[in-house]
């Protein structure tokens, strides 16, 4: 395995940010793209961002990755941002591929962070990976959606989209590609679709809105393939049972998000066994980006 540096399209000349352009090639020749944020020092953790995303996002948890001395490895999904398209891949093909990162890397053990559509990948480290996580947290997490009243709370746009796109792969397809023309246009626009009422307070400070933003461009930057199969990887039986995860997890959800309803959040937080879940009254979808301290204090604990 190798890696490389990536000419870094988001910015015109040379800076620190260049770092978010780097990718790893894989054994079986595919190339997963990384960034690095917090402390170069600090104890590995690998941030799965939401979806459809990027590993921009996880610019989000610099601050906090410094204070709290962790060295915040965010990855780009297959067919995201600088990942090569992996056809017919599942939940559970995520923690290979994280552990060859982790590999090249020169990681033996290391923490695991999903956010929103990152959590199913964070729940399938934790399921296949017990042995080489120090670490394990799971933030406005997706669950299963074969769960009676899981997607009750939705949002009403987010709860059609997955009963219908989800399950019909041709329409999937097509949606998503025209959301990628949208998205080249228009992300702003687009992003602020995807938002409730409660979360706009946090896509309004400059900071935030300018990662969401480009974390959601790039997520469509090989195209609009790997956001449209990773729908359907979330509606598809996730291949383990949550209950069956034997290592401590932390779980925080906001009891007014819209995008992941709280009985998602209630309901990995009673099925897995070793869980410390905390929930926030007034928190949303984006609640963690207040948050990010507390649960990466969690998390390195």
């Amino acid at each position: 395995m190798e890696a490389e540096r990536v000419l870094a399209a988001f910015s015109p000349s040379p800076s620190p940010e260049d770092d978010a352009y780097r990718r790893i090639r894989l054994r079986d020749g595919r190339r997963l793209g990384y960034a690095e944020w917090g402390d170069p020092e600090g104890a590995p953790a690998f941030y799965f961002h939401g979806w459809p995303g990027s590993r921009v996002e996880g610019r989000l948890g610099n601050d906090a990755a410094v204070k709290s001395r962790v060295r915040l490895i965010a990855v780009d999904r297959p067919g995201m941002g600088l990942s090569d398209f992996h056809p017919h891949r599942s939940l559970l093909d995520w923690p290979d591929d994280v552990v060859q990162v982790a590999e090249a890397l020169g990681l033996d053990r290391f923490a695991v962070l999903g956010i929103s559509g990152g959590g199913p990948y964070a729940a399938a480290c934790a399921w296949k990976l017990s042995d080489r996580l120090t670490g394990t947290a799971i933030v406005s997490s997706l669950a299963p959606f074969d769960v009676p009243g899981a997607v009750a709370d939705m949002g009403r746009r987010n709860r059609l989209s997955f009963q219908l796109l989800g399950r019909l792969a041709v329409l999937r397809r097509a949606f998503f590609a025209a959301m990628a023309v949208s998205v080249r246009r228009h992300p702003e626009r687009i992003l602020e679709r995807g938002v409730a009422a409660v979360d706009k307070p946090h896509l309004a400070r400059p900071d935030v809105r300018s990662v969401l933003v480009e974390s959601l461009s790039d997520a469509f930057r090989r195209g609009s393939r790997g956001p449209a199969w990773e729908m359907g990887v979330y509606v598809r039986p996730w291949g383990f049972r949550v209950e069956d995860i034997r290592t401590p997890v932390y779980l925080s959800h906001g009891e007014r998000d819209a995008n992941a309803p709280v009985a998602m959040g209630r309901y990995l937080a009673t099925s897995i066994p070793e869980c410390r879940a905390s929930f926030v009254p007034a928190g949303g979808h984006l609640h963690f980006v207040d948050r990010l301290p507390e649960i990466l204090a969690a998390l390195s604990r």
